[in-house]
């Protein structure tokens, strides 16, 4: 810590009453720390953006996320193999299956191939949204569906359009696992809930319009212009994410912006603080010493006759500097792995997060499932001539009024970790069973009453459900508790559904009894979150987060902009005037 001792009175003070300022949440702040304390958290007040215009730019970029995988999955898009009738009359197929002759299985795959990028990326973006501004990242992301979704416009087989769809996934990955925190950390707080209900709102929206939107464009000027269409409007949304001003999330570990400083002096004194603090990282090489270099000196000296020995001094000095950043590095990168797999053993020991991806693991494999056979289930079972249609329908208002009135119920509940799971059990059981009897109907008109109940209670956990994914943990785990979250529930969930599910048909032939039995993984959904409202369970969403420890780690190290503090606050003071 004497390394880093600070002489300047004023830069003294500042430290003390930050230091206070932590300790004593009541203690009122200088300017200065009112500045540095606009956390990462909070939007700029010069910023374009507001609480509510992020709310609905993420909205957009999530309904049209989930537009794609509704219209893969109609009947425009999708199509149906050719069929032989027994005497010699031969039908061609239509959409994807038609034109590359797949079964039902290969057909599922093409949702797997989808979930299989999304979820190898997800904790990719997650680890490096705490060194790379978590904006930028969604941009990278952005521009990667983009593209993805134009290939598949191009597709030629089952392979090529299968990594088409890999590829999506990874684009979609990004905005995923960051987008539900950025708006948890901008939300009021008695409206978090309402807020994640809204965003999530998106799913069944963007699923609904995707069916509607699917079997018209692929009826009308082919399956392969709905995905063109699609990359087209996700364009500007890419490009956004670029060129605005980047947000940064709670609990990141990020380098300040520093403020503006009337003069040179001021700034290094700045910057002097801001290192002494923490808040720049201690080994960044962007800081520069103010002072005459070490460089000049060995210049200075060569009048003296002494240029040779300092000249292989400075090589020698350069030499031992890049072999300790060598090191450094390889310290830096050990580090990150160090971080992550201690994060991933803090985030796996937490019961009440475990159980909560445990029943949305189930209730997810049911969903992708629907999702993806739901309207050609319907056509084949109830000879439903508009299935998209009338599933987009279906889809698009029980969603949204499930998914908002769940929100708002556990707001009205006040939004606790138990009465969360007391939400998602009950919602869920009873949906199933509405669902479960739906499908036991003869009439196309009973089923649709019963499974738009169904489908109502249902989609009602998703605001919950992510609730206590975000608040189980501290505020640096929320990137990689979304993201974990969002592998576990695809990796074991919709995955492996949509081909199941296309094997089960291909063996019985019978949809009606395939979507019975699907139907009934929703109850061990409902136990397992039932579960859940009898463990202990504690809301750590206002928990200090990793900052703390990071400053003390800074602080433990040399940092390049202190050759040494006391030669720091000569050369300073020597250059006030």
């Amino acid at each position: 810590m004497a390394q880093n001792e600070i002489h300047d009175p004023e830069i003294k003070s500042q430290t003390s009453s930050q230091s206070v300022e932590t300790n004593n949440t009541k203690s009122k702040p200088s300017s200065l720390e009112t500045q540095m304390s606009t956390t990462s958290t909070m939007i700029p007040t010069t910023s374009w953006f507001t609480p509510k215009r992020l709310l609905a730019l993420f909205c957009v970029i999530n309904l049209l996320n989930y537009v794609d995988r509704g219209a893969i999955a109609s009947n425009g898009v999708n199509g149906s193999r050719g069929t032989c009738t027994e005497g010699g009359t031969c039908t061609s197929g239509t959409g994807i299956q038609g034109d590359f002759n797949l079964n039902n299985f290969e057909d599922g795959v093409l949702s797997s191939a989808f979930m299989v990028g999304l979820l190898v990326a997800s904790p990719i973006f997650a680890s490096l949204a705490k060194s790379v501004n978590p904006f930028r990242l969604i941009g990278v992301g952005l521009s990667v569906w983009t593209v993805a979704t134009l290939c598949c416009g191009f597709s030629f087989n089952f392979w090529s359009i299968s990594v088409s769809r890999m590829l999506v996934g990874v684009g979609e990955a990004s905005f995923i696992s960051l987008a539900a925190p950025f708006i948890d950390d901008n939300a009021p707080v008695s409206q978090k809930t309402a807020w994640l209900a809204i965003f999530y709102m998106c799913i069944p929206t963007g699923y609904a319009i995707g069916y509607v939107y699917g079997g018209l464009v692929g009826s009308y000027i082919g399956w392969r212009s709905a995905f063109w269409i699609e990359s087209v409007l996700m364009l500007p949304f890419a490009i956004a994410g670029f060129v605005m001003k980047p947000l940064q999330l709670k609990g990141e570990h990020s380098t300040l912006v520093l403020i503006s400083c009337k003069n040179c002096f001021c700034f290094f004194r700045c910057l002097d603080y801001f290192v002494y603090t923490g808040l720049v990282p201690a080994d960044s090489e962007k800081v520069l010493v103010p002072g005459t270099p070490l460089s000049e000196v060995s210049v200075m000296d060569t009048s003296n006759g002494k240029d040779e020995s300092l000249s292989l001094k400075a090589e020698f000095s350069d030499k031992n500097s890049v072999d300790h950043s060598k090191s450094n590095s390889a310290a830096k990168m050990y580090d990150q792995f160090s971080r992550f797999f201690n994060d991933m053993k803090e985030l796996l020991g937490d019961k009440v997060y475990v159980v909560n991806v445990l029943g949305y693991i189930a209730y997810n494999f049911v969903l992708g499932a629907y999702s993806y056979w739901g309207p050609k289930a319907g056509y084949n079972i109830y000879h439903m001539t508009d299935a998209d249609l009338i599933f987009g329908g279906i889809t698009i208002v029980c969603g949204i009024l499930g998914t908002i009135a769940g929100g708002l119920v556990l707001d009205f509940m006040s939004n606790t970790l138990p009465n969360a799971f007391k939400l998602l059990s009950i919602t869920t059981f009873i949906g199933a069973a509405f669902c479960f009897g739906a499908f036991l109907f003869r009439s196309m008109y009973g089923f649709l009453v019963l499974f738009a109940i169904g489908e109502l209670l249902v989609f009602a956990t998703q605001g919950p459900v992510n609730y206590v994914s975000l608040h189980c943990v501290k505020p640096s785990l929320r990137p990689l508790s979304m993201a974990i979250s969002t592998v576990a529930i695809h990796i074991f969930g919709d995955v492996p559904s949509s081909p199941l599910v296309g094997v089960l048909q291909d063996c019985i032939n019978n949809w009606r009894t395939t979507a019975l039995i699907l139907t009934s993984i929703l109850f061990p959904a409902a136990g397992i979150w039932f579960i859940g409202i009898f463990l202990h369970s504690v809301d750590r969403f206002n928990e200090d987060d990793e900052q703390q420890e990071s400053n003390v780690e800074g602080s433990s190290t040399m940092p390049l902009l202190q050759v040494n503090a006391g030669e720091i606050s000569t050369s300073t003071q020597s250059q006030e005037p």
